[in-house]
């Protein structure tokens, strides 16, 4: 196995961590641009993923702390699903993706890294952006700058009535 040397990840490790990190972007609104928050409606807000599949992935969150999508009030649910819908919109038409993989994994067993508190996670796919290096070279390849892509989101997001 070959090691890539990242050391702007230690910003991560060295962070003092909060119970839910979801939960302190939801509290941190003068921090948007910075914890990466693209927009925020009544009852979620989405947030750009630092460690993304794809350029552009990013995922829906609801301001409740709850690992239950079952316990969530329908007004909750209801507005996730608009934004996610949203999204798949923004994601073609603004970063051009020809196709979206939508999920939620649903606790820990089902894969959940950060299973305590719901969230969907929208990743843009392009024909021809997967390839062998992550299974070979255990690297990803990201062609694009992230910065760019979330400005570009945020300004897709402000747009949306």
């Amino acid at each position: 196995m070959q090691y890539l040397y990242a050391p702007w990840r230690s910003e991560y490790f060295e962070k003092e961590k909060s119970k839910c990190p979801f939960c302190d972007c939801a509290n941190k609104i003068d921090d948007d641009e910075k914890l990466g928050v693209i927009f925020r409606a009544k009852h979620c807000f989405a947030v750009m993923n630092r460690y993304p599949y794809s350029a552009g992935h990013f995922m829906i969150i609801p301001y409740l702390h709850e690992e239950h999508i079952e316990n969530l009030d329908e007004a909750i649910w209801q507005e996730m699903s608009y934004w996610v819908r949203e999204g798949v919109k923004i994601l073609k038409n603004e970063l051009h993706a020809s196709g979206v993989n939508i999920g939620m994994n649903l606790s820990k067993d089902a894969g959940a890294g950060i299973a305590m508190h719901c969230h969907y996670h929208l990743v843009p796919r392009w024909f021809g952006d997967t390839n062998f290096i992550t299974t070979i070279g255990e690297t990803r390849v990201c062609g694009t700058d992230l910065k760019d892509v979330y400005y570009k989101l945020v300004n897709a997001f402000n747009n949306v009535k």
